[in-house]
Order: structure tokens, then sequence, then C-alpha cells
């Protein structure tokens, strides 16, 4: 209920928008989904880590999915139990793992032999033991991009299928490290059920096998994935039929589900606020330039990601031009959009990019020395700053300049 371009005009742009309707209806459409069976939803921390977002989601029942030990701190901050916080990533350090084990968290998602043991060291000197799901690795091909795909062999990410149960039997003579579960997650802007289906098929015959040598298997983490409709892809399939699948794959079985959604929960529920700094016509082209860059969104440069664009001003008044959308940073990769058609913005208006609320502003950097993008939240008529736009003086008083380089 409240004007965006207001927001804009009081906080400054660019802005990242968030809508904590948007964020409750998408966790509500998992949770429902996923009702009558012993499953947590852990939110993937990595897609959007705003501590206004984590306790807005954290309020709902959520649990989450951490990649970093800065990650875990942000998630205890917002106040997710430990026990629903999961730990997952290829390169964990000592530190991160203490920190973990200090909290008592569920379970520690390990990548590798090479943690495992790493893991079991750290936990024995502390007199703690840790509660594991191996990451398993199905050379499965999914996700949007060739960037965020996870599942295939020559991937960086989890244990190679084949190794897997060598993996597990190394486990017995770890004397800190419990068996909890399994864990998968084979790629991001998913948007078939199919390699979900695959993967998890693989990984349930080695829950038989696992099972039958004498593990207990009691949990089975599918990870996350599912992608949303960003305008120039087909619709990914809803959280609904993604719940009625692993609730089918996972009949009759006596496992928790663990489910890491990002993208899918927080994705759809932002917007980035640009002002249109300059309209340049030259010979071949329409620029819009935007007082967003790269910086700010990076997206579309990093990963060719497409991003609607609308005029907040009233329409409807004006022909439709066709622009190229860029921003201020002095790379041609600076570019939200080639040929785009618009109705026709001035300087000055307001333009709004959607589809931003992951890997939006945990991606962004002060490149440029440009401060970083402040966050607001809404919620019915209000809105708060979550996250203010340093000063200038402020990025520059983060830095020193060695002695030998003050005049004297």
């Amino acid at each position: 209920n409240i004007a965006l371009a207001d927001i804009a005009k009081q906080v400054g742009t660019p802005v990242y928008v968030y809508s904590t309707k948007g964020l409750l209806d998408n966790y509500k459409s998992f949770a429902e989904a996923l009702s009558g069976v012993d499953a947590l939803i852990a939110y993937s921390v990595k897609a959007n880590s705003s501590l206004a977002v984590l306790k807005t989601l954290a309020q709902a029942g959520a649990g989450a999915d951490v990649v970093s030990g800065g990650e875990l701190a942000r998630a205890l901050a917002a106040g997710i139990h430990p026990a629903k916080i999961v730990f997952s990533g290829v390169g964990k350090t000592k530190s991160e793992m203490q920190m973990a084990l200090q909290a008592g968290i569920l379970q520690f998602n390990v990548e590798s032999r090479a943690e495992l043991h790493a893991l079991n060291l750290v936990a024995s000197k502390m007199g703690k033991t840790a509660s594991v799901a191996l990451r398993i690795n199905p050379n499965v091909a999914a996700g949007g991009h060739a960037k965020i795909t996870t599942g295939k062999a020559e991937n960086k990410f989890g244990i190679a299928i084949e190794i897997a149960k060598t993996a597990y039997e190394e486990i017995r003579a770890l004397e800190h490290i419990k068996v909890r579960g399994i864990d998968m997650h084979i790629g991001s802007q998913i948007d078939s059920l199919s390699p979900f289906e695959t993967a998890i098929d693989k990984l349930l015959e080695l829950v038989d096998e696992l099972n039958k040598s004498g593990h207990n298997i009691q949990s089975f983490d599918v990870g996350g994935g599912l992608g949303i409709c960003y305008g120039e892809n087909n619709p990914p399939p809803l959280p609904k039929q993604y719940g009625t699948m692993v609730k089918k794959k996972f009949a009759g079985r006596d496992m928790q589900i663990i489910l890491e959604p990002g993208r899918a929960i927080v994705g759809n529920a932002g917007l980035l606020i640009s002002e249109v700094v300059f309209v340049k016509q030259t010979p071949t082209k329409n620029f819009l330039i935007l007082d967003a860059a790269m910086n700010d969104l990076i997206r579309p440069a990093l990963y060719e990601a497409h991003h609607a664009i609308i005029p907040l001003q009233a329409q409807n008044k004006s022909p439709v031009v066709k622009y190229d959308i860029v921003g201020p940073v002095c790379e041609t990769g600076d570019t939200f959009a080639r040929d785009y058609q618009l109705e026709e913005v001035k300087a000055g208006e307001y333009v709004a990019l959607e589809n931003v609320g992951a890997y939006g502003a945990v991606q962004a950097s002060q490149y440029n020395t440009r401060p970083l993008v402040p966050e607001v939240l809404v919620k019915d008529n209000n809105f708060s700053v979550t996250r203010e736009r340093p000063s200038i003086e402020q990025i520059l008083a983060q830095e020193k300049i060695p002695d030998w380089l003050i005049e004297k």
C-alpha cells in the first residue's frame, strides 16, 4: 500500500525494496505443499541474507541453509534456532566448523572426504560429535546457466555417487562424526521437475544400500534450485507441484525431508528502483542511462540474466521506444537490457527492475567507489530502511594509508 516512487524520493536511488507479503506468501506455499510430512524448510541464506528478511522468515517457521560462518551468525541473530540450521559449502574452515559445533546446528552437509576428517579433528578437540549428511553428486545436469549447475560430475560440489558408499564406510572409524542423513543440490533456476526426480531416485537407491549395510539414514536433504519466472523463460513448476512430487518419492519412508529453497522464496519479492540519469540518442541506439549499475545488480553481466523493467510513472501517455538500458560504470558489460521496448521515459523518472530479491543485494559491491545499495522492507502501509546507504566518508574510513606514505 505504498507508492514505490515515494520510497525512492525518501530513501534515494538506487534502492532495493522487498515485500513482506511476497516473502510470506512464497514461504507458506512451500509449507503448505509439504504439510503432513516431517519436513524442514531451510531457507537458503545466500539468496538474500538481509537480517530483516531472515527475521521475517524465522517468525514464519523457517530454518536456514548457510554456507559460511557469516551466514550462520546472521541466521542466529535473526532468531533461527540452531536445530533448524544446516551448514553447506565446499570449503568450510576450521573456525567455521568450531562456530557451528558450538552453536549446536542440526547437521553439516559434508562435501568431501577431506572435510570429513577435518571436521572429526575439530570436533574431537572440542569434545563434541558432529552430525553429518554427505552431499552426493548424482551427475545430473540441471540449472538455468552453466555457472549455476552444481550436480554434474565435473562440478566442484559434493562426493561422486560412485564413491559414496566408501565415504560413508570411512565414517565408522571417525569417533566424533555421526551419520544423520544424505544430501543433494543439483543446481539453481531449475524449470522442470525431471532433474529433481532423477537425482532423488538415484540417492534413494543409495539410501537403501546404506541402510542395509548398517547405517541409519534419518534425513534426506533434497537441496533447493526451484526456479522462478523472469519473464523470458517458461514458468517453472509451482511449489505445490514440487511438494506433490517430493511426497510421492518419499511415501512410506520414515525420514525427515529437508528443503533449501532460496530464489523461489525471495526472488519475486524484490524490486530495484533506479532513476533515469540521461536519455542518450545516437544514430544507431537510444540509451537509457540509470543510476543503478552492475555493481548494484550483477546478474545480467554475470549470467546474461533477464529482468523485466517497468516505468513507475503513469503510462499510456507516450510512444513505445526501443532502448539499451545501461548503468554508469565504465564497462560495456554494465548493461541491463538491449533493444528493450518501453514506453518513453525521461531523465529524472523512475524505473523498477523486477525479480531481484535473490542474488541482487547480496552480490553487490562498491566497484567504482559506488556506495552499497540500501535495502527497504515494506509491510502493509509501512516501510523501513533495513540497510543504510554508506557515505563516501564511511567507505574511505574503512581503509588505512601506511605510515611510510604519510607526509611528515
